[in-house]
């Protein structure tokens, strides 16, 4: 099912970041949201989640399953990073979550630790793998791969690309090289009440 958004308008006090902003997700297509700093992107997300309620418009055709990524990772600091798998994906072994953290460059002693002392990195992997590995049918991407040098992003980047499975995926980013290898159409938010797909 589609995505729509209509005359969407979003404030914080006296500040308008959405204004009355109307498009469609089609379903199992891949949208880059980009942006400048404070033009909404994650304002967007919050809302398509439902995780943000004050907001006039109409948004219809989000499934109930749905998998995210946020700007922070969310991991149980004293847990390790297996068990945050774990916790969300009780109905897969521990060989195929360990073999999935493989595909991201994390081995089975990183997956062991405790997620307070992994890298910012791994645990952004860690945080991606849980996301995509989970069953939601539109999956939410808020910088993904952020802290990531060019090794663990190419791996990140691939990881999404094969376990997608034809889902809706929606991501911020700021940057477009990001945005193609994902295959995603990029869609631009300003300032103002436009929005262009690129």
């Amino acid at each position: 099912m589609d995505i729509a958004v209509e005359n969407l308008s979003v404030s914080f006090g006296e500040k308008q970041v959405l204004r009355t902003l109307s498009l469609t997700f089609p379903a199992g297509s891949c949208t880059a949201v980009m942006g400048p700093s404070g033009s909404g992107k994650t304002t967007l997300l919050r809302v398509l989640m439902g995780l943000e309620k004050a907001y006039e418009g109409k948004v219809s055709g989000i499934p109930e399953k749905r998998s995210a990524v946020f700007q922070e990772d969310r991991l149980q600091d004293f847990y390790s990073a297996l068990a945050n798998l774990r916790l969300t994906l009780p109905g897969i072994k521990n060989e195929t979550l360990l073999h999935e953290l493989s595909l991201l460059g994390l081995t089975e002693a990183d997956a062991r630790k405790p997620a307070r002392s992994l890298s910012g990195g791994m645990k952004r992997r860690v945080a991606l793998a849980r996301a995509m590995l989970a069953d939601g049918e539109v999956l939410f991407l808020d910088e993904p791969f952020k802290g990531l040098d060019e090794k663990t992003r190419t791996q990140a980047i691939e990881f999404v690309r094969t376990h997608r499975n034809g889902r809706t995926l929606i991501a911020v980013t700021h940057d477009e090289r990001e945005a193609e290898a994902l295959g995603c159409t990029i869609l631009r938010l300003e300032f103002t009440d436009s929005a262009a797909l690129a």
